[in-house]
């Protein structure tokens, strides 16, 4: 039988405080102290002590995995996908290497915007300064200027960045199930203009800055006894804080605080600065949206914000699982009556491919995606398919 570092831990606190709670007033202050420790140590915090460093490897490389020509993530020497369950009984570790190696991914599927795609980086606000926080879009060289056809690609919430549907798919599955680069080089062909929307990129991270608190001792005017007792108590404080602070953040992870993009501190922020800056300047006839989970929450508020320039510009909306709620995000009715005749929303279902799917909402068409899992269902593009419809309807 295994004795886990943390049971060895407290096991001498448990059996002073059992030995101790007979004594007298002395004894029962003791008592009271050790509980305060005890209630002051987070067990799951206190496992922490048993992990390897929280260091990992910056590239594909050093984390031993690449891409093969199917898109697929295999590991150089053996082949195998990757594998989360790195180290047994080690899930927290485990999780931190697996966010480590997504965001190496993150960075991976930026480049083949710009290299397989042929996008360009514009970063945003605007109007940045050198020193304010920024966030960034994708574009087509003619984005902007393209007469026709315009396609807006906007993802969920979650970890996932410009370029991606879902992190586990490109992991688990292949870089054209988890990723937007099949709808882009799509569109591309068939004569669009694309613009990949960024909409969880909301702040950046830096490290908290340190408080330095000032010693009582520069208090000059206090008698030496009174400074002597106030350092003595001082140090003692600083000792308990040392002493929690160690099983708390036993690696001493840096503490994070986030600074806030302006005008993007939001998925829904985002999506009306997009339209603001971007969007709503463009030269298309014709503009689509192809809106996965949250994105779809995003762009009926966007319709809510700008309604009257919406239906003037957007052709037709493509949603995948969209997670909005008319009701909730309050949309007028002239807004669900646009959205019946305008959008449509890809459901997971078993059912055949574009079978209706009943809707306790009165809003848009709901209709399955073919498969039980939504993101499955993007490798077919069928959005791109329902924006030439849409074209053709509305030229006749």
């Amino acid at each position: 039988m295994s004795i886990s570092l943390s049971s060895l831990i407290l096991l001498p606190i448990w059996i002073n405080m059992a030995q101790i709670q007979q004594g007298g007033p002395d004894e029962k202050e003791k008592t009271t102290a050790l509980k305060d420790l005890l209630s002051r140590i987070d067990l799951d915090e206190l496992m922490k002590k048993d992990e390897p460093p929280l260091d990992f490897p910056d590239t594909l490389e050093g984390f031993e995995y690449a891409f093969n020509e199917k898109g697929q993530l295999r590991h150089i020497k053996t082949g195998e996908p990757f594998v989360f369950n790195y180290r047994e009984d080690l899930h927290r570790w485990n999780q931190k290497r697996y966010e480590a190696l997504g965001e190496i991914i993150t960075k991976y599927v930026y480049e083949l915007l710009e290299k397989d795609c042929n996008l360009k980086k514009i970063s945003i606000p605007v109007d940045a300064t050198e020193s304010e926080p920024k966030s960034f879009i994708y574009m087509s060289e003619d984005a902007l200027t393209n007469p026709q056809k315009l396609m807006v690609l906007i993802h969920g919430s979650g970890v996932v960045r410009a370029g991606q549907w879902a992190r586990r798919l490109i992991i688990n599955e292949d870089l054209d199930s988890g990723t937007q680069i099949p709808f882009i080089k799509r569109a591309v062909d068939e004569g669009y203009g694309v613009i990949v929307l960024n909409p969880n990129e909301n702040y950046i991270e830096v490290e908290k800055p340190k408080i330095h608190v000032q010693s009582s001792s520069d208090s000059s005017d206090e008698p030496a006894e009174k400074r002597e007792r106030k350092d003595k108590v001082s140090k003692e404080t600083k000792k308990r804080r040392d002493f929690y602070e160690k099983y708390r953040n036993p690696q001493r992870e840096k503490e994070m605080m986030q600074l806030y993009i302006r005008e993007n501190g939001s998925p829904e922020e985002h999506a009306i600065y997009v339209w603001d800056h971007f969007i709503a300047q463009s030269a298309a006839e014709n503009v689509f949206f192809v809106a996965h989970s949250y994105g779809g929450l995003a762009f009926v508020e966007l319709m809510i914000q700008r309604e009257a320039d919406v239906k003037n510009k957007v052709t037709a909306v493509a949603l995948t699982d969209s997670v909005h709620n008319v009701w909730h995000q309050e949309a007028g009715k002239t807004i669900r009556e646009w959205m019946r005749e305008n959008c449509c929303n890809w459901v997971s279902s078993s059912e055949p491919l574009d079978t209706s799917v009943e809707s306790m909402l009165p809003d848009c068409p709901r209709v399955s995606a073919g498969l039980s899992k939504i993101m499955e269902s993007l490798k077919v593009c069928r959005c791109v398919s329902l924006c030439n419809i849409r074209i053709e309807i509305f030229k006749s």
